[in-house]
């Protein structure tokens, strides 16, 4: 297995996003927004239904629980508002909101999500078509949002407990926090 990255530069984010609009692929561009919105492995993401996200009146549910396929550890958290831009704007598009429907349904006629082979080949489709040139993957949607959190502040060691990681230094090293990052500490930090 290789090592992917993050997508470090928002605006690589947003033309990731702009391109799987503008191609009308919804489902995808919903798949990279949540994806990178909620820090979910790919195997737990795909699985998501509308009933996990919707109540019984299509209202959002004020926190996703679902059991974490990897770890079997159940995990309970909330949507913010760009997840839930992207879900509105999925919906409206698709009309779809079937409790029981998986919300990234395969397109073969069958009520069964994406296969993780297809998701990392809508990945790595959608950054090469706007010039990132990294190792991408199913786990570049994980590794940004915990990139972006860390770069937004969060503390390292809660990111930790967010992806359940034994120990600090894992995740650093899986959300890709670079020596020269670590280094600009010590250069910004003059007291």
């Amino acid at each position: 297995m290789k090592f992917v990255e993050p997508i470090r530069e928002d605006k690589k984010i947003e033309a990731v996003k702009k391109n799987l609009l503008g191609g009308n692929h919804y489902r995808d561009y919903l798949l990279f927004t949540l994806g990178i919105n909620t820090g979910l492995r790919v195997s737990d993401l795909l699985k998501l239904k509308y009933a996990d996200v919707l109540d019984d009146k299509s209202k959002f549910k004020s926190h996703i629980t679902i059991k974490e396929k990897k770890t079997s550890k159940s995990k309970a958290f909330p949507l913010n508002e760009t997840a839930k831009k992207a879900l509105t704007f999925y919906i409206d598009k698709t009309g779809e909101t079937s409790l029981n429907g998986y919300i990234f349904v395969s397109r073969k006629g069958e009520n069964k999500p994406i296969t993780r082979q297809r998701a990392w080949q809508v990945i790595n489709e959608a950054a090469q078509a706007v010039g990132i040139k990294d190792e991408i993957g199913t786990h570049t949607l994980r590794k940004t949002f915990g990139y972006h959190a860390r770069m937004k502040g969060v503390s390292i060691e809660l990111i930790q407990k967010l992806f359940n990681h034994s120990a600090p230094s894992i995740t650093m090293k899986y959300i890709g926090i670079t020596q020269d990052e670590l280094d600009n500490v010590y250069f910004n930090l003059n007291l």
